[in-house]
């Protein structure tokens, strides 16, 4: 498809996305440049690179995560800006950054230690957190900012519980994560080179102490098992270096997925009270309602893959070697997937959201993801009497990441409708 308008919007600078998904501008890429050319300008101290192909519409999103052959994950890893050459290799080892086959072996290895029984006992263990957060929030309520008073903590606690963290080294997780997913953000303080150039947190050097510390409870699990993820892994055929990078994986996406879903749902009921009061009364399953909140926040805002040869998508011819970016937040809006995409509908039954990916690198943990969710949904059902904006939230700056670092509400049953 030829681009007929030279002023098509621009979705790469994370300090838009701190106002909220700029639903105007991916609605014109979709119908005017549904496969457009950005550019990859300087900006927050990050260099400019080459530009990116951004892909809007959903089944040419769910067309490019499902082709592994033709967009790579392996061959420029998967964030937006590349990485440094001598970096590259080093990334490639995490699973998120490869292709088949070897992704499905890695995978494979890791998708036994989610048993039915682990995830029976989680969801118990799970919900026991959830009743005791909210129970302190509305103690202290009845304003209360429901990110720093339960979803962070929610989050990070129900990781190290998967993980098998001692709750000692829990603030460890939340710094690391804090680094990589905020790295875009003016208030996570970038860590510098000797030339005063931004650190991808991604690095070798940025990483280290984390690779230290998953060896060290790689050890200490082999010696004292326990019914955690970690006890799996630690005593699989996995290498060193993949062990290492599976550490890394967990923590970041296991945290960060559940950690930018849940208060961007409680967000959206605060916000729409008619499905708020569906929710609360049991008129919609709580199982719906989970993805279509997950449709309408998703935690992960684009994903990038390389054409691993020369293609052609949606009409637009792609080069060899050149970037391809899907956004997710786009697609979940896409008029042409979703009936009426602009209303919050928690009974919507079809509802092919790509909010955790889709093809081989569907996301591993989504089953858990969807899991605490639904418990921390019915659980403030059960402990709060409603939800009503206090204020606008504070978002992440982040091409990302679609995180909410600030939540505040009144907990009060939401105003009858008029």
């Amino acid at each position: 498809m030829e681009n007929t308008n030279e002023a098509l919007p621009d979705v790469f600078d994370p300090r838009i996305y701190a106002a909220g998904i700029p639903h105007d501008a991916f609605r014109a890429l979709r119908d005017r440049s549904p496969v457009a050319r950005q550019e990859e300008y300087e900006v927050l101290g990050w260099p400019a690179g080459p530009g990116f192909w951004a892909v809007t519409r959903h089944t040419d999103v769910v067309r490019v995560l499902k082709d592994a052959g033709t967009y790579s994950s392996h061959l420029g890893a998967t964030q937006i800006r590349d990485p440094a050459p001598a970096d590259l290799p080093f990334i490639r080892r995490m699973m998120l950054n490869q292709d088949p086959p070897r992704h499905g072996r890695l995978r494979r290895l890791v998708s036994r230690a989610f048993t039915p029984g682990r995830i029976e006992r989680f969801e118990a263990t799970a919900r026991s957190r959830a009743k005791e957060l909210l129970a302190a929030a509305r103690d202290a309520g009845p304003e209360v900012d429901l990110v720093r008073a339960v979803t962070d903590d929610y989050a990070l606690l129900n990781l190290t519980d998967l993980l098998g963290v001692p709750a000692a080294d829990r603030g460890l997780l939340l710094e690391w994560t804090e680094r990589v997913i905020a790295y875009q953000d003016p208030d996570e303080p970038p860590v510098l080179d000797a030339e005063g150039r931004p650190v991808n947190p991604r690095s070798p050097a940025m990483l280290a102490e984390m690779f230290a510390y998953a060896q060290q409870l790689a050890a200490y699990k082999r010696r004292e098992p326990g019914d955690d993820i970690m006890t799996v892994l630690a005593g699989s055929p996995l290498q060193d270096a993949e062990l290492e990078m599976f550490f890394f994986l967990l923590t970041v996406a296991g945290n960060d997925t559940v950690r930018s879903a849940a208060p961007g749902g409680l967000l959206a009921l605060a916000e729409h009270p008619a499905e708020q009061r569906k929710l609360w009364k049991g008129e919609v399953g709580v199982d719906t309602a989970v993805d279509e909140l997950l449709r309408w926040h998703p935690p992960v805002l684009s994903f990038r893959r390389t054409a691993n040869r020369a293609t052609e998508l949606a009409g637009v011819p792609i080069a060899a070697g050149e970037k391809v970016v899907v956004f997710h937040a786009s697609a979940n809006y896409d008029e042409r997937a979703f009936p009426d995409p602009y209303r919050l509908d928690l009974g919507r039954t079809a509802n092919p959201h790509v909010s955790f990916g889709d093809g081989p690198h569907v996301c591993l943990g989504a089953h858990f993801a969807r899991l605490q969710l639904r418990v921390l949904y019915e659980e403030t059902r059960a402990a709060l009497p409603g939800l009503v904006p206090a204020g606008p939230p504070r978002r992440l700056v982040s091409n990302f990441i679609n995180g909410i670092k600030s939540l505040p509400l009144r907990l009060e049953p939401c105003a009858p409708l008029a």
